[in-house]
Order: C-alpha cells, then sequence, then structure tokens
C-alpha cells in the first residue's frame, strides 16, 4: 500500500511561496486607522465590498475624531452595503472613541491593545500586526484559511481559535503572517468553497480531501461550522 505523505506547514509556504507573491493585507488602505476602519467592515462581508466602498468612506472618516464625532444614522447608511451595519457602526464609533481617549487617537501596536478596541477580535488584531507593524503576533483564520486548513489536513479543528493554534504551533512565527497570505490566496483560486479545482491543485496527491483521490471534504464536516460572528 503506498504510503501518501502528510501536507505540512512548511511544504505550503514553499509551494504556493514559489508562485504566490501576495500582498499583507488584500484591504485596501492607506493609513493605521483606516486598515482598522476596513477590517471591522470586512466582518461578514467580501474584501470585494470593503475595497468598493474605502475610497469614499476613508476621504470621509479620514480621522479618529471624523468617526467619533459622525451621526449614527448617517454611518450606518454609509456602510448599510456591508451587512451588520447597525453593529459595525455602533463599533467604529466606539473603538474611535477609544483611540482618542486611550492611545492619542493612534492605532496601538500589540495584540493587548487591540483587544481593548470595540470589534477587535484576534483575526482582526492579527492582520492589523502584520500589515501595519510586521509584527507576526497571531495567524487570521478567515473562512478560506478555514477551509483550507481543514482540508489540508493541517488542522481538525472546529473553531477558529484551535486553527490558529494548529496552525501556529506547526509555523515558525516569522511565517505567520505569509501563511495566512498564502492559504487565502489557495482558497480563492484553487480550494474554493464550491467547485474546488483539485484536478489542478499541487497538493492533489497528498491532500486528504482530494477529489482526484475520491476523498471526503474534510472542510465540510456536517458538525463543523465557522462561527458567524461579527467581532473578528
Amino acid at each position: 500500500m503506498t504510503n501518501i505523505r502528510r501536507i505540512t506547514t512548511d511544504s505550503v509556504l514553499q509551494k504556493l511561496g514559489a508562485i504566490h507573491t501576495p500582498p499583507r493585507t488584500f484591504l485596501h488602505w492607506d493609513t493605521p486607522f483606516h486598515l482598522l476602519m476596513a477590517t471591522i467592515l470586512s466582518a461578514q462581508c467580501t474584501d470585494k465590498m470593503v475595497n468598493r466602498l474605502s475610497p469614499k468612506l476613508f476621504e470621509k472618516y479620514r480621522t479618529p475624531e471624523d468617526l467619533a464625532h459622525a451621526k449614527i444614522e448617517e454611518l450606518q447608511r454609509d456602510i448599510h452595503s456591508c451587512g451588520h451595519f447597525r453593529v459595525k457602526a455602533k463599533y467604529l464609533k466606539s473603538a474611535s472613541a477609544m483611540l482618542l481617549e486611550k492611545f492619542v487617537g493612534e492605532v496601538p501596536g500589540t495584540m493587548e491593545e487591540l483587544l481593548m478596541l470595540p470589534g477587535v477580535g484576534r483575526k482582526t488584531a492579527a492582520v492589523i500586526l502584520y500589515a501595519v507593524f510586521k509584527k507576526n503576533d497571531g495567524i487570521a483564520v478567515d473562512t478560506h484559511v478555514f477551509r483550507v486548513a481543514r482540508r489540508l489536513g493541517l488542522s481538525k479543528g472546529k473553531t477558529q481559535a484551535r486553527i490558529e493554534r494548529d496552525l501556529m504551533e506547526q509555523t515558525p512565527r516569522a511565517q505567520w503572517g505569509r501563511l495566512h497570505t498564502l492559504l487565502i490566496v489557495h482558497g480563492r483560486t484553487i480550494c474554493t468553497a464550491r467547485n474546488r479545482k483539485c484536478s489542478t491543485c499541487m497538493f492533489r496527491e497528498e491532500c486528504p480531501s482530494s477529489l482526484v483521490r475520491s476523498k471526503k471534504d474534510l472542510a465540510h464536516d456536517a458538525r463543523t461550522k465557522i462561527p458567524r460572528k461579527t467581532r473578528r
């Protein structure tokens, strides 16, 4: 019986890194504050939609002061197409107020401080730390990372927290952010949620979920569901 090699995060970094050079974040931003805005808006919303709205939002709300003093009803209208707009508007105003009160209007550069901000969870904080401060203090597990990590057998976790821990344990800290972006690229181009392209995947002979090898899709365990929370 032929032994199939187990996929590791090292092989993912090597193989995907050889053909992709993704940005530190797929969200458009020009200042740390605007990236904070974008990441809060991206909860349960596509990066594409957020990026479509960003130019007008960034022009209108240039600083934490602008957003903290915005009328809630007007802000809700401005971000309506991102979904969960009432909750997100509340988070944006509250986070902006906290930046002014506790951080002299600047986006903080530590995981502990970022998690103090309303609407900011580990995923959002990890994205900001990697993109803005070039720090690897976590691995942001979005729906793509969640799906691809399970399909490739990198984790059997059923929560974002468990998958993040599994990936961090297997990966050198200096590569955490890069792994996150590479898994997203693979999840968007090849290992998609529907109609995945296993026949063109470089991991098709090793993947424990490979359609080429007629394996069960490990990302779609009936008991597994990524939590649908606005705070990320």
